[in-house]
């Protein structure tokens, strides 16, 4: 009986080690989601506007989308990878199946996904489709030439364009209701609306895909020479289109803007490499650099007018290149010659060739079973990309012949709707959907500008967002003492510049007192010495013949943008030596408005202030100058297209010495390479005693708001991060502002500082017209209603006068308000602070704590291209991110404490 008893008993607990911690369930935090609006505001003047959202009409509620998968395969199997040619194959899968298709029309995405509205006949469905001159995926080309033309010849050479056969499998994968739809018309959200926009997106693409437009992403270019704009060096401008379906709160809009796009000079390759190369005949190119910039372009090869890729150049001239060819001879048998291309052409073939003989064959088969082609007959196929960085002369030329005015822009958008048609596409009728022709009509207001404050205690209002400083003092001018100049240039002469300088600077309260008398001269033995060497002989000089450290150097540069000098002089400065340095490149005549802007720059960097905000001083605006308040602004520089190696540049400004908000300084830190959220805002590495010490930007920041505001810390913290798209938003709310609200936590447990965080987004296409004017909008005008989120707190602001083209206005998101601004509270900070930018006078497009940021990165940038990723003397004690597999990141040079509170990039 015991024993029963026994057995019935549970086991014992485990026997715990005497010195076991429990583990403690981490606690879930919430996740943070964008805030919905409040309301909308109310001050400033009225004033009617249009905007290039057209209207959508809807009626069919009750319908439903039909999400497919598509597989393309060869007939032996393998799965096609050639971009393009999956649209012809269901083109031809829709005309040939049309019965079996239930005579449905469908929306293909060019990939992998297709949409109906509402079922095909089966879950399943399986086609082949043969295509006449596709394109084979292993383009196996022989040793012949593609201009072949006897039978003999087509027997012996495999073509890469030939009939092939394909087999297309559908299969049903999801339903997407309509009523998303619906629910948009009337200013609602919901979680398949997305899904259904998408659909529409599509639709739209297919439509300009069949008009033989290329697409990038959301925009459409047509194949029309009247939109080509040259821009140098064998590149063209293509004007194009936008569209995008938005949500809005007046319901569904198509959103149409122009877009331009960067294309290869179509036409003759050997017109494309004069251009290119800047050269006037073939005999001056460089032929490495052609091969180079020629690999995988597409050629369209005379007679025949087929398409190749072309995967190189041939070793030798057209006249020596030799290939093998069979042919019969006078017994009838198969016998292989030698022959070289040229001779082929105009002895085989009797076709002439003008110029090709001395130059290289272009290559349009591979490397080890070459194809060659006489460069005189290949031209290239028009619309294709240029996705390399542009330079600044052709940016230049670009933004320049890129312009419209307003009236131009709104006839351009007209016109580019009425002949897209969308309303005639199948798919989009039987989905139910129209699109309306006409400018939606919106009510926007104009923000009365902020006054500001100059020297002498004198108050004024900037008219049509300008001012000057004509007749007018600095408000906190600084004394320029111990400098010099020192020039790189051989064709700057310094004789006036410096009389000319102390001169306006007087005249603006700044004390520029006479420099060194030595201007340092680059020695012309120099001038073609690698970068850094050119600097570091240049302080050489200037060490030698100082009798100290300056605290200023005007540097002259030969060249404004593109010099090789500018990075390693700025490390030179700002990293090892601590000096603050103004670089200049005068190009024409230096006049007094020329060198009042240098002296803007160069006060700001000396730590003073050009102008400022009256309420600054007032305390007008009490959740900011009578709480203490910092304002940061946060921007992540990913370098240019092709640089694969240069890591991402996240740069946080933020303001000092409250109760002011014009006065920044920033904080700067490499991360991985194209990864835009800022993961150095708080970072824990082990300090002194194994203690845990934080070593983030934020807390770098936090302490100099302390150090610079009277030993207060900001009870509010406003937030302006760039550069962040839609989907990012959640994760900016709980990864950026997580890492903040850690940083705060760490330096003191007991403070709890209210948030505010805003989104500023430049790179969207609403645009604002004046609805009775050719002119733009005034500065000032303020949009936060109809065409806004149904739901999420939003606006428009165009601070700045548009003087060319049309205003592009900055699309502001609040995403977390915990200072309970009120609207309009709100959205006259965001207006006044497109009113402090030092470095000029004039409002700008986008609040200034954003643009420091962006100047920040981009300046650091430049250091960092100039670094040696392999040493470290330079490197802080902030060290770089590592991933999993990845290229440890080289850190940020840290920048010598008599500069790192200074608005150095200004």
């Amino acid at each position: 009986m015991g024993s029963d008893e026994d057995k019935a008993l549970p086991l014992p607990p485990p026997v715990l080690p005497p010195n076991l911690v429990p583990e403690v369930e981490p606690i879930k935090k919430n996740t943070l989601l964008p805030m919905a609006r409040r309301g909308t505001g109310s001050k400033g003047q009225r004033i009617p506007l249009l905007t290039n959202h057209f209207k959508v009409n809807f009626n069919n509620a009750s319908g439903q989308f039909f999400h497919y998968s598509v597989a393309i395969t060869y007939e032996d199997g393998r799965p096609v990878e050639a971009k393009g040619i999956g649209r012809k194959i269901l083109d031809e899968v829709q005309q040939t199946y049309k019965t079996d298709l239930g005579s449905k029309y469908f929306a293909y995405d060019g990939e992998k996904t297709l949409f109906t509205v509402g079922p095909l006949p089966s879950n399943k469905l399986d086609f082949s489709v043969v295509l006449e001159d596709a394109p084979s995926s292993r383009n196996n080309t022989g040793n012949g030439s593609p201009n072949e033309s006897n039978d003999a010849d087509r027997k012996r050479s495999k073509r890469p364009n030939q009939s092939k056969k394909f087999m297309v499998e559908i299969s049903y994968a999801a339903k997407i209701p309509m009523h998303a739809i619906a629910a948009a018309l009337q200013g609602k959200e919901t979680d398949s609306l997305q899904d259904a926009i998408r659909v529409l997106d599509v639709i739209l693409r297919q439509s300009a895909a069949r008009q033989g437009c290329l697409l990038v992403r959301q925009s459409f270019f047509h194949n029309d020479a009247q939109n080509f704009v040259p821009i140098g060096a064998g590149v063209v401008g293509v004007r194009g289109f936008h569209s995008s379906f938005r949500t809005t709160q007046g319901g569904l809009s198509l959103n149409i803007d122009t877009s331009t796009t960067m294309v290869v000079q179509p036409g003759p390759v050997v017109d494309f490499l004069l251009a290119n190369q800047n050269v006037k005949d073939p005999y001056s190119v460089d032929w490495n650099k052609a091969r180079r910039v020629l690999k995988n372009l597409r050629v369209k090869v005379a007679p025949s007018n087929r398409e190749y890729k072309i995967s190189g150049l041939s070793e030798s001239r057209c006249k020596e290149q030799m290939f093998s060819r069979n042919s019969k001879n006078d017994m009838g048998e198969v016998v292989e010659h030698q022959t070289t291309v040229f001779e082929y052409f105009t002895e085989f073939r009797n076709i002439q060739l003008q110029y090709s003989g001395d130059f290289p064959c272009i290559n349009v088969g591979k490397p080890k079973r070459p194809t060659y082609i006489p460069i005189e007959h290949c031209e290239l196929v028009s619309l294709q990309r240029y996705t390399k960085s542009l330079t600044n002369l052709q940016r230049a030329s670009l933004v320049e012949k890129s312009r419209q005015k307003p009236l131009e822009r709104m006839t351009s958008l007209t016109t580019g709707l009425k002949n897209s048609n969308y309303n005639a596409d199948l798919v989009l009728q039987e989905s139910g959907v129209s699109i309306g022709s006409s400018f939606t009509h919106v009510e926007g207001r104009i923000l009365q500008a902020p006054k500001l404050r100059v020297g002498n205690g004198e108050d004024f209002q900037p008219r049509n967002g300008r001012w000057n400083f004509n007749n007018k003092k600095l408000v906190e001018p600084t004394t320029v003492t111990r400098w010099a100049v020192v020039n790189f240039s051989a064709r700057c002469d310094t004789n006036r510049l410096i009389p000319d300088l102390i001169r306006c600077g007087n005249m603006k309260g700044i004390n520029v007192e006479p420099p060194y008398e030595v201007v340092f001269q680059e020695n012309a033995q120099f001038r073609s010495a690698p970068p850094h060497i050119r600097v570091e002989k240049m302080f050489e000089q200037i060490q030698s013949k100082l009798p100290g450290k300056p605290k200023f150097l005007l540097c002259i540069l030969a060249e404004r943008k593109n010099s090789n000098v500018y990075g390693p002089w700025k490390k030179k400065n700002l990293a090892e030596l601590g000096i603050v340095t103004q670089c200049i490149a005068p190009t024409a005549r230096i006049n007094d408005q020329y060198l009042t802007n240098v002296l803007l720059k160069i006060n700001a960097k000396l730590g003073g202030l050009n102008s400022l905000l009256t309420m600054e001083r007032s305390q007008a605006m009490p959740s900011v100058t009578q709480v203490p308040t910092i304002i940061v602004g946060m921007d992540v520089s990913h370098g240019s297209p092709g640089q694969s190696d240069v890591p991402s540049v996240a740069a946080v400004v933020s303001s000092r010495q409250w109760p002011l908000i014009s006065k920044y300084r920033a904080c700067v830190r490499t991360q991985s390479r194209k990864v835009e959220m800022i993961d150095n805002l708080f970072k824990l590495v082990p300090g002194k005693e194994e203690k845990m010490v934080d070593e983030g930007i934020f807390r770098e920041l936090l302490v100099d708001f302390y150090s610079s505001s009277q030993k207060r810390k900001p009870d509010h913290i406003i937030i302006f991060r760039d550069g962040v798209s839609e989907s990012q938003f959640n994760q900016v709310l709980n990864i950026e502002l997580d890492q903040m609200m850690q940083a705060c936590k760490f330096l003191d447990e007991k403070w709890n500082p209210k948030f505010t965080v805003i989104i500023a987004q430049k790179n969207h296409h609403t645009k604002f017209f004046q609805d009775k004017g050719p002119d733009n909008v005034p500065p000032g005008t303020i949009i936060d209603s109809k065409i806004c989120h149904p739901r999420n707190n939003d606006f428009y602001l165009c601070a700045h006068a548009g003087m060319i083209g049309t205003t592009r206005p900055t699309h502001y998101h609040v995403l977390y308000d915990e200072i309970n601004f009120t609207t309009d509270d709100l959205q006259e900070l965001v207006h006044s602070l497109s009113y402090v930018y030092q470095r000029s006078t004039t409002a700008i497009s986008v609040v200034a704590p954003i643009c420091y940021a962006h100047l920040a990165a981009a300046q650091m940038g430049t250091v960092m291209k100039f670094e040696d990723l392999s040493l470290s003397e330079t490197s802080s004690s902030h060290g770089g991110i590592t991933t999993p597999g990845a290229v440890p990141v080289p850190p940020m040079p840290k920048l010598n404490p008599e500069v790192a509170s200074s608005m150095f990039f200004c």
